[in-house]
């Protein structure tokens, strides 16, 4: 915007400039004066010229980034499709094993808040049960699965992603 203004007092001042300058050439202003006035008029044209310039590479960088930005935005969601896609799979694939070691539906609840890194007293307050209840839970889960403690037990599912 104020690029486009500038640009328009330049092009006000170069006519009325020019208009000066034919004015002065009728009533036979001397030579030099004319001159002067002519490359005053012959500069606003140029600044003219340069804003223009300027603001078109302006213009066509925006474009060029809002273009970029779609891209990247379309990329995005696309990645966020897929992650989604993935977790569900991921998921299932946990339940898979979750059942294969046949938890129970609590043991299983417990099983997933250890995988998202709960304490036994975080879980425990989520699940409204006691403590002592979780940790019962928690040892079950590691005798059926066969993994001795949280740390494998996290590990377990981890190691996919690690190799």
């Amino acid at each position: 915007m104020r690029n486009t203004v500038i640009t328009i007092i330049l092009i006000i001042i170069m006519l009325l400039n020019g208009l000066d300058v034919i004015v002065d050439i009728k009533l036979g202003v001397p030579l030099w004066h004319i001159l002067q006035e002519a490359s005053l008029v012959l500069l606003s044209a140029l600044g003219v010229t340069l804003l223009i310039l300027h603001m078109r590479k302006k213009n066509n960088s925006l474009h060029h980034l809002a273009t970029d930005l779609d891209d990247a935005n379309r990329q995005i969601a696309l990645l966020n499709s897929k992650i989604k896609g993935e977790r569900k799979r991921y998921s299932l694939v946990i339940k898979e094993e979750f059942e294969n070691w046949c938890l129970t539906l609590g043991e299983q609840q417990v099983a997933l808040l250890l995988l998202k890194g709960l304490s036994l007293k975080e879980i425990a307050s989520v699940r409204s049960t006691k403590e002592m209840t979780v940790r019962q839970q928690a040892s079950s889960i590691y005798s059926k699965s066969g993994l001795v403690g949280r740390h494998e037990f996290s590990a377990w599912f981890l190691e996919d992603f690690l190799n």
